[in-house]
């Protein structure tokens, strides 16, 4: 077991309960930081940094998805709209789902992956946003990886702790830490050897790094 599934483990009831909205609160806010960024072409990339996409394989289910939102805001409206007590807190909600969603597609936009001057972000939309410095890598490899069905983001083999970023369950890039490193995550602080994730162009992404180690 991880330090942060240990820590997870010792949590009362109440504590749970108060991470759980902290974090709701957390995606929230930056959800509407994202809508912000986006409108006015603001990416969240480090100075002198190159940003490298990771939402591809998952950006027709996201439009799917907020496309039906739309289309229900507009239908609900018609089917309530004899209703003011019904219609107006059915629309809230309704409206309030779709900006999620959007808040959620956007995050991934603005916040690319990263590689720069001084090391490499490894991001997932507003949530994750890893730095590893640049003296923290020993090597990387273009690996491509599908898990076949649901495993943790934090998987030990042989007492080595690995890092999975997947997207549609998969990576394409691993990246080989010279030594165990505490890393931050939505779930707490886990301390890996190897970081794992995707990207819409992995060679380019290899060739950026390259030129920097």
């Amino acid at each position: 077991m991880t330090s942060a599934a240990t820590a997870r483990a010792k949590r009362t009831w109440w504590q749970f309960a108060g991470y759980l909205a902290k974090r709701a609160i957390v995606i929230e806010l930056r959800g509407y930081q994202s809508i912000y960024r986006f409108i006015f072409r603001r990416p969240k990339v480090p100075a002198g940094a190159e940003g490298f996409s990771y939402h591809q394989p998952i950006l027709a289910i996201m439009i799917v998805f907020i496309a039906v939102s739309a289309v229900e805001v507009v239908v609900v409206d018609r089917i309530v709209s004899r209703w003011a007590y019904v219609r107006i807190p059915l629309l809230i909600i309704s409206i309030w789902g779709l900006v999620w969603m959007l808040g959620l597609l956007f995050g991934m936009l603005v916040r690319p992956h990263a590689v720069g001057p001084d090391g490499i972000r490894v991001r997932y939309g507003s949530e994750v946003d890893i730095p590893i410095a640049w003296h923290d890598v020993d090597s990387l490899a273009y690996r491509k990886q599908a898990a076949q069905h649901k495993q943790p983001k934090v998987t030990i083999d042989d007492g080595v702790a690995t890092l999975h970023m997947r997207i549609q369950n998969e990576t394409n890039i691993e990246i080989l830490l010279q030594r165990p490193i505490p890393l931050k995550l939505p779930h707490g602080r886990e301390t890996v050897s190897t970081v794992k994730l995707y990207a819409d162009d992995p060679k380019r992404f290899m060739d950026a790094i390259r030129g920097h180690i």
